[in-house]
């Protein structure tokens, strides 16, 4: 996990975002302010939240979001930027191995891949299952996938 919040560290270095620590309101984990070209993290988040946080709000910096008053708007961000974070922060054989070990449990996937359920849940939404082949973020067209699964 550490490699990857480096990862992270080192993409918003280069975007010229820097991270700041404080108190948010009680709802809010964390969030990108483009025209501050800043990412405000509760500072109290444990590392699987922390980490999660982070990455979320790194996929608002690179696509350099701004709020909107339209709410379908933000809601594709807001889903852009978890399926963006989860492709970052799990990797495919380990998904498919803690999916198997864990029965498709979801928090406790969750907590073996140090994510929030919400990123587990958006890296579901990324899987495309063919018979006996899993496609992570498959796009139109052959061979066309981020990355592919043999399933026996």
């Amino acid at each position: 996990m550490d490699s990857k919040i480096l990862e992270l560290y080192e993409m918003l270095d280069a975007l010229g975002v820097r991270v700041e620590f404080c108190d948010l309101p009680g709802d809010r984990d964390g969030e990108y302010l483009h025209t501050e070209r800043l990412i405000r993290i509760q500072h109290d988040l444990l590392l699987r939240r922390y980490a999660s946080t982070l990455a979320h709000e790194t996929c608002h910096a690179v696509y350099c979001d701004i709020p909107t008053r339209f709410g379908p708007v933000n809601a594709k961000r807001e889903r852009r930027a978890d399926e963006w974070a989860a492709l970052r922060l799990i990797d495919p054989d380990d998904y498919r191995r803690e999916e198997a070990r864990h029965d498709g449990h979801l928090e406790a996937m969750a907590i073996a891949l140090h994510v929030t359920t919400d990123l587990v849940e958006a890296f579901r939404r990324v899987l495309l299952r063919v018979d006996q082949d899993v496609y992570i973020a498959p796009k139109m067209g052959a061979g066309q996938w981020a990355h592919r699964i043999e399933v026996s």
